[in-house]
Parts: structure tokens; C-alpha cells; sequence
């Protein structure tokens, strides 16, 4: 296994519309799609193509909600993966810490054995034993990739918590933290180097939740095609430590993601 248990390595998009969501999120991170080949399942790959060499990597994918799906609550989300050694001696501790199982431990014909959990306030993400031994590169933690994930961060209502939750499953550590006012502190997550950060969750969050940042080519160019293309801008850029711009924003069938990216003019 290339991956050390702990680490982000796939991000998936629930949606009601997966053709508009497509369109949607190609308009803004140049992703291509192609479908997966899963039977009884309509779930697309998605790809980002290197600027500089051409290559394309595969970064996460795209499920369609079905309507049954939907009649049990389910509503388009972003979810991460995180990888682990084993699946269901990680599902059991989750369970003993206070966390819940929304999709018991199963096998992934081609892709592995993976779970769907919550952490014990509630913040959904899956957990994955891959079958593949090629490195993921769906978080871009080796240098700014287009259309990666450039990082990974936890809106809680209980950050001490969430801390003791995760940096006991995943083995994470904190790498200090930066004050916000009102808002609390935010702070840092490392694990095999900076992979996002944990805040606690603001009044007009609707519930904790895992909110993943995209890389796109040029903020300002993105923040135009969001609108362009029927999604939301909850927030004007914002610039960010390292000279960065970063946003968040609904897409048109309701699911909160975030762009992070530069300034080019």
C-alpha cells in the first residue's frame, strides 16, 4: 500500500444531477469525466490534466443520487477519503469514539474496501483500503496542482474534540494555529506535511461538515464562471496566507465546495 493510513486520496461529489454538476465543475476547473464502468451505478472519474506536461490525473468522482437515495435524506455533498490499514478495525474504533456508520464496511470491485462514516459531531467522510498501489494524487501535497484538492478543512462544534478524534484514528498532529476574532482559532493539520486545518463551525453553517479546496488557475476567472454557470459566491475572495485567493460558493444543485487559486492580473 503507497499510502500512509491517514491520508486524503479521493473526493467524491453526491449529486441530484450529475450532467449539470459536470458542466458545472468543468466550467470552472477544466475537469474531464469519464465513466466509471460500475454496474448499477451511474459515477463518473474525474480528471485534471497537467498544464505543463499533458498528463491527466485522475482527482475524485461524481455519483448520481437516485431517488430512493434522495427519499432517505441523502443531498448533494462533497466527501473526502481518507485512507486506512483496515477498514473495519478503523469502522469499529470510529463506532467506540462516538462516531456513526452511514455505509457499513464494503467491497468496491476494482477499487477496495471502504466505509461511510461521521466523526462524533456529525461531519461525514469515507474511510478506504485501495486495492490499486498507484499513489493518489486527488490532494495535491506535493506542489500547487490545477484542479487538485489544495486543502482539507474541518468546520466543527467541538474543535478539542475533533482533534482528539482524528489525531488518535489518523494519526494527525496540530502545526499551530492562527487567531480569527470572533470566529475562534484556526488551526493546522499536518500529516506527511500541511493537509488543511479545523475551525470551529460558524453560526450560518448548517451542520459540521469537511469543506474541500479546489485549485483553479485564476481566481477572479473562476469566481465569474461560478455565477455564469448557476452556482453561488458565499463570500468575495478572500487573500490567504502565501499570496493565495480563496472563496466558497454552492453549486447549482446545493452542495458547498471552495476554490482556492491566484491572482493573475
Amino acid at each position: 500500500m503507497t499510502h500512509q493510513h491517514g491520508e486524503f486520496i479521493w473526493y467524491e461529489l453526491l449529486t441530484d444531477n450529475i450532467e449539470a454538476a459536470l458542466s458545472f465543475y468543468s466550467a470552472i476547473l477544466g475537469w474531464q469525466a469519464t465513466d466509471s464502468g460500475q454496474p448499477e451505478m451511474d459515477y463518473r472519474l474525474l480528471h485534471a490534466r497537467d498544464a505543463d506536461t499533458g498528463e491527466s490525473h485522475d482527482i475524485g468522482g461524481m455519483m448520481q443520487l437516485t431517488e430512493a437515495m434522495c427519499q432517505e435524506g441523502a443531498r448533494p455533498v462533497w466527501l473526502g477519503y481518507i485512507a486506512v490499514d483496515d477498514v473495519d478495525e478503523t469502522v469499529a474504533h470510529i463506532r467506540a469514539a462516538g462516531g456513526s456508520v452511514h455505509l457499513p464496511a464494503t467491497d468496491m470491485p476494482e477499487v477496495g474496501r471502504l466505509a461511510m462514516v461521521t466523526d462524533p459531531q456529525g461531519a461525514p467522510f469515507y474511510v478506504l483500503r485501495r486495492l490499486s498501489n498507484k499513489p493518489s494524487l486527488a490532494f495535491a501535497s506535493d506542489k500547487p496542482r490545477v484542479g487538485h484538492c489544495a486543502w482539507n478543512e474541518l468546520v466543527t462544534t467541538h474543535p478539542q474534540a475533533a482533534k482528539a478524534f482524528y489525531f488518535d484514528e489518523f494519526g494527525w498532529r496540530k502545526d499551530g494555529e492562527m487567531e480569527m476574532g470572533p470566529l475562534g482559532n484556526y488551526e493546522f493539520i499536518r500529516h506527511n506535511g500541511l493537509i488543511g486545518a479545523l475551525m470551529p463551525k460558524p453560526d450560518d453553517m448548517p451542520v459540521p461538515m469537511w469543506l474541500y479546496y479546489f485549485r483553479c488557475a485564476d481566481i477572479d476567472i473562476a469566481t465569474s464562471a461560478i455565477t455564469a454557470n448557476g452556482g453561488q459566491i458565499l463570500g468575495e475572495p478572500q487573500e490567504i496566507p502565501g499570496g493565495d485567493f480563496a472563496l466558497q460558493g454552492m453549486d447549482p444543485q446545493g452542495a458547498l465546495f471552495a476554490l482556492v487559486g491566484a491572482r493573475n492580473r
